[in-house]
């Protein structure tokens, strides 16, 4: 369903993201995680599930993180390994500067085009050495005319400053991409701003519009807010003293990002741009991950 909604440009998809254990957890430990997982989505008619590929971005910002960065197991692996259970497609993460080019070509020839899509993601910095670039890997990828869908990254935010976030989606679009991911959105009006320009700009030049996946995180301590703004997430000032200073500040960013999701749904369906949801949670906490959960769910009840 997840394929045939991407190539109709369909509004209204929802994924939901996870990152994959630690590589230094054991096998049962690994077991245990998808277990929860299985049980979390259980009647949960979510239309597919985002695996990350994380990478290491010391190189983008000098600041220390706020959480240690911790290497985690293979997305494909795990996948393959401990998910094959969860009967829904998988949108496989690559950060493609962490592979030889032998590795990411075993990856398109070896994944199920029915069951795995694929996200690409370049260097978190210009300073950061990577052995395959993302045209790179777009070129691998045409010349293996691999069947396995391909996406791209798409950052609101960065439209603010640079004011060419579409022109980069539009290009993507020619490198094969037919379906975008954003990193957490906070800032609503840069991600309209965003739709405003990539909208306008597919009508004067009479190219359809790939669907744009906004991608929403809750947020339960003031940890946390610091961990998303060191990832890069825009949270407006108001925003930000706001959740600092609730009550609850879980519940507080619940009702944020589905307000958030509503206001998105709205001016995009006033152009007819396919849209559509991914709910993730940045944090291991079981507190915030019960919270993506039930922002997921209350975004799946406004979807019927």
């Amino acid at each position: 369903m997840l394929l045939e909604k991407l190539r109709n440009r369909e509004s209204g998809i929802v994924l939901y993201g996870i990152t994959p254990p630690k590589s230094a957890s054991e096998p049962a430990k690994i077991e245990a995680i998808a277990s929860k997982l299985f049980k979390r989505l259980e009647g949960v008619s979510v239309d597919g599930l985002v695996v990350y590929d994380i990478q290491d971005e010391a190189a983008r910002i000098a600041e220390t993180r706020p959480f240690p960065y911790l290497e985690t197991v293979d997305p494909f692996w795990y996948c393959e390994g401990y998910l094959e259970a969860l009967s829904i497609p998988k949108v496989i993460y690559r950060a493609v500067g962490k592979y030889q080019e032998t590795q990411l070509q075993q990856f398109l020839q070896q994944a199920p085009p029915d069951k795995y899509l694929t996200v690409f993601v370049g260097a978190a910095a210009k300073a950061q050495r990577v052995t395959m670039s993302l045209p790179e890997a777009y070129r691998l990828r045409k010349r293996l005319d691999s069947p396995v869908t391909l996406g791209g990254v798409v950052i609101p935010e960065r439209h603010k400053n640079k004011g060419d976030e579409h022109l980069r989606v539009f290009r993507k679009i020619e490198s094969g991409c037919t379906f975008f991911v954003s990193q957490g959105v906070y800032d609503v009006n840069a991600a309209k701003n965003f739709l405003s320009e990539y909208f306008y700009y597919g009508q004067q030049h009479d190219i359809p519009l790939a669907p744009i996946i906004f991608t929403f995180t809750p947020c339960g301590s003031t940890k946390t807010l610091q961990f998303m703004k060191w990832l890069g997430i825009d949270i407006p000032k108001w925003l930000e003293n706001d959740l600092r200073h609730s009550h609850d500040i879980l519940q507080s960013s619940i009702a944020f990002c589905e307000q958030n999701w509503r206001e998105l749904q709205e001016f995009a369906a006033r152009k007819h741009i396919p849209i559509g949801c991914n709910i993730e949670s940045v944090a291991i906490r079981k507190a915030e991950i019960e919270a993506s959960i039930e922002l997921l769910k209350r975004v799946l009840t406004s979807r019927t």
